[in-house]
């Protein structure tokens, strides 16, 4: 007997109460993750990456069952200096080849407000794989107004060592911490939208 009223307590409950993480995919138009460091005390200097893929597993009901997976080449780099570039893929730094990624694997996420969460996962880069935490904020959820599908917005922001990578060369003067700053935005698989603007 208490079986059954238990089975049909669960019947009476809403559906979404069961629902799986639904997937989203990046928009590589309006995703970037951006990185600055100090150079030697007298500036700030900045890089980006962009144009990247990824897959958001999302659950709206349990944001802590959700998990997002993201990689993108080491040499789509942007530093607005060709010789920048070229010294950062040199063997000073990454010795990156073509075909070399940066990954990163969600292993947990923590949430910590209405829209905030912690993501803690498996960030791997120059061979090196090491666990970071990501302060991420979703920004809004609705429907594209120009695209005409379902979207989301997260931010999130970190710190990085570079020596922890081991692309820590003329640290601590060119600063060993690497501020990085992370927005995207995703569209629901599988929803029709016009081309990106």
């Amino acid at each position: 007997m208490k079986t059954f009223a238990y089975a049909a307590a669960l019947a009476t409950l809403p559906l979404a109460a069961f629902a799986a993480p639904e997937e989203w995919t990046l928009d590589p138009s309006h995703s970037q993750v951006v990185f600055n460091y100090n150079h030697l005390g007298f500036s700030t200097t900045y890089g980006m990456f962009s144009g990247f893929d990824g897959t958001i597993m999302f659950d709206a009901e349990d944001p802590a069952n959700s998990s997002v997976e993201v990689a993108f080449p080491v040499r789509s780099m942007l530093t607005g200096w060709e010789e920048r570039f070229q010294h950062f893929m040199s063997d000073d730094f990454f010795g990156a080849e073509e075909g070399d990624m940066v990954t990163f694997s969600s292993t947990g996420i923590e949430v910590t407000g209405e829209n905030t969460a912690n993501i803690t996962g498996d960030l791997t880069m120059n061979g090196v794989t090491q666990e970071v935490v990501l302060d991420a904020t979703m920004t809004q959820q609705m429907d594209h107004p120009m695209e005409n599908a379902p979207w989301v917005g997260f931010n999130a922001s970190t710190t990085l060592l570079r020596s922890d990578f081991e692309v820590g060369m003329f640290a601590p003067y060119v600063s060993d911490e690497v501020e990085v700053f992370i927005s995207i935005e995703a569209q629901k698989a599988g929803s029709d939208s016009a081309e990106a603007q």
